[in-house]
């Protein structure tokens, strides 16, 4: 135990706490501005726990503080009397084209935009979505058609 370790342990336990202040900060500013600027704020629920296991992307997602954001946009919505929904996990949003309804599949994470091969319109992945998960938080999501393997109309 030296005097320069300790100085030195301290130096970086003070950057570390003012990042971890920084990304506090963030969150709650950005979260205070989505659910003053909605009326209805919606969520899609996601499988972190399963995302964290690849290596690739793990710190990434573990430094964005998802969990956070989430818990405060709740709490925000419901003292500023907004609506907060959140979707299943489960919903294909990114594989489903929002203008028309065709399935499309799963998609490499590495493809950013999609052409829809029924309505010819290309759309950047995020985008979609982000429209998908508007759609089924509205509860519309019924409304659409779409066409199976074989090009026959059904609904979805």
């Amino acid at each position: 135990d030296s005097k320069r370790r300790n100085v030195t342990r301290i130096k970086i336990a003070k950057l570390h706490n003012r990042i971890a202040d920084t990304r506090q900060d963030f969150l709650h500013k950005l979260s205070t501005k989505i659910v003053n600027e909605n009326q209805v704020i919606i969520l899609e629920d996601l499988n972190v726990s399963g995302m964290v296991k690849n290596r690739k992307l793990a710190s990434a997602i573990s430094l964005q503080g998802w969990r956070e954001f989430r818990t405060l946009c709740e709490g925000k919505s419901e003292k500023f009397g907004r609506e907060f929904k959140v979707i299943s996990r489960w919903e294909p949003t990114s594989q489903i084209c929002a203008d028309c309804g065709f399935k499309w599949g799963k998609i490499d994470l590495s493809i950013r935009s999609v052409l829809c091969v029924s309505c010819g319109v290309e759309q950047d992945r995020d985008e979609n979505a982000a429209r998908n998960i508007e759609m089924v938080g509205m509860g519309h999501r019924h409304d659409l058609k779409t066409l199976n393997v074989r090009g026959d109309r059904v609904r979805l």
